[in-house]
């Protein structure tokens, strides 16, 4: 079937290149937007066959039918995802893959670290973002990139599509090998369908919708107390974030750390490329397209509701101000030194109908294909 299914898409894509039409009754044909390589690295997106039971796949944990998150419960309300084995729980929440591929490479800048992948930016690139859960001893559990292409070895399809894309001595080296499987993986990842520009609030960009009164007052109250400063906006296809690096206090999920483990999330600061105590509880800002559908959310799964985010930013700091999901005041921070202070997060002297505002104006951002999610 892979077989058919590539071969039948290489030879159509070299056959219409060269002005040629062909059938689609016994074909599968792919869209203008598909190269070989995405096909492919959409085969390996899904193939359960690469992790050490065989049980679990990169899709396993970024669903496409929402945002591709982890829509799985996992015994911690999807708090984070659970490993191969059916027992190993992660530290982290699977972000979305939706827009990723607009991160630009790790680096850093006089204004501090930007860009990368994971939330502690430890991958530069997706193609390097590829290979981190194949040998994650959580995820997919493979001992070494070596197991990993032994199983890609056994698929005499996958061989012969890796040394047609990738050049006949692809295999000669692991790493080439490895190289080879994660940059067709990242290949997918770039695909317009992940980055599709279509929500109500591109509509309304583009003249072709208008905002409710809620949602005009949501995006008002959105710039005027500075979440644009994060999660910018500019430009008519806006990503909704600086792809930089802050610490807005979140508290431990203490639900996660009772199955795991006590432990302290460092964040950038687990970066091996970072070791400036500066940026100690510092995160990956995310970008907020399609966050409506996209829940738990923060780094650790801690929040299950939008509003309940827009809480936190709101009343972190007022005294007596309470968590809407536990009835109990907001928990310390796990890590309180560097934390972004109260004039931009924690004390926003906001309303409830305000928050519901944003709310609000936050579903506008949601994908079409995915706006009958919205809770």
């Amino acid at each position: 079937m892979i077989k058919n299914l590539f071969y039948t898409s290489l030879l159509l894509l070299l056959f219409t290149a060269c002005g040629g039409t062909a059938s689609t009754t016994d074909t599968i044909v792919l869209s203008s937007t598909d190269t070989a390589k995405e096909a492919l690295g959409k085969a390996l997106f899904s193939d359960t066959s690469l992790s050490l039971t065989r049980l679990q796949s990169c899709a396993s944990c970024h669903n496409s039918t929402q945002a591709f998150i982890d829509t799985r419960d996992s015994g911690v309300g999807g708090a984070v995802s659970i490993g191969d084995d059916g027992v190993s729980l992660g530290t982290r929440n699977a972000p979305m893959v939706t827009y990723a591929s607009f991160s630009p490479e790790f680096t850093q800048n006089r204004n501090g670290f930007v860009g990368g992948h994971f939330f502690d930016g430890r991958a530069s690139n997706l193609t390097e973002q590829a290979k981190g859960p194949f040998l994650n001893s959580v995820e997919m559990q493979m001992p070494d990139a070596e197991s990993v292409i032994a199983r890609i070895l056994e698929n005499s399809e996958y061989v012969a599509l890796f040394e047609t894309l990738y050049g006949n001595d692809v295999f000669s080296d692991t790493t080439i090998a490895f190289e080879a499987l994660a940059n067709a993986i990242a290949t997918f990842e770039n695909a317009s369908s992940f980055a599709t520009f279509d929500s109500k609030l591109d509509n309304v960009n583009a003249g072709t919708e208008t905002l409710t009164t809620e949602e005009a007052l949501g995006q008002q109250l959105f710039r005027s107390n500075r979440c644009t400063t994060c999660h910018s906006n500019r430009g008519r296809n806006a990503l909704f974030t600086n792809f930089r690096y802050e610490n807005i206090g979140i508290p431990k999920n203490t639900i996660v750390l009772s199955l795991i483990g006590d432990q302290i999330d460092h964040g950038l600061l687990e970066n091996s490329a970072v070791t400036d105590t500066a940026q100690d509880g510092k995160f990956k800002v995310p970008s907020l397209r399609n966050v409506a559908v996209s829940a738990p959310y923060m780094h650790n799964g801690k929040f299950q509701n939008l509003k309940t985010v827009i809480h936190f930013y709101n009343t972190r700091d007022v005294s007596g101000a309470i968590n809407p999901e536990s009835g109990t005041g907001w928990e310390s921070s796990e890590i309180s030194s560097n934390r972004i202070a109260g004039n931009r997060v924690g004390n926003l002297g906001l309303s409830d109908v305000e928050e519901d505002a944003i709310v609000a104006f936050l579903k506008t951002l949601t994908d079409a294909r995915y706006e009958s999610l919205i809770p």
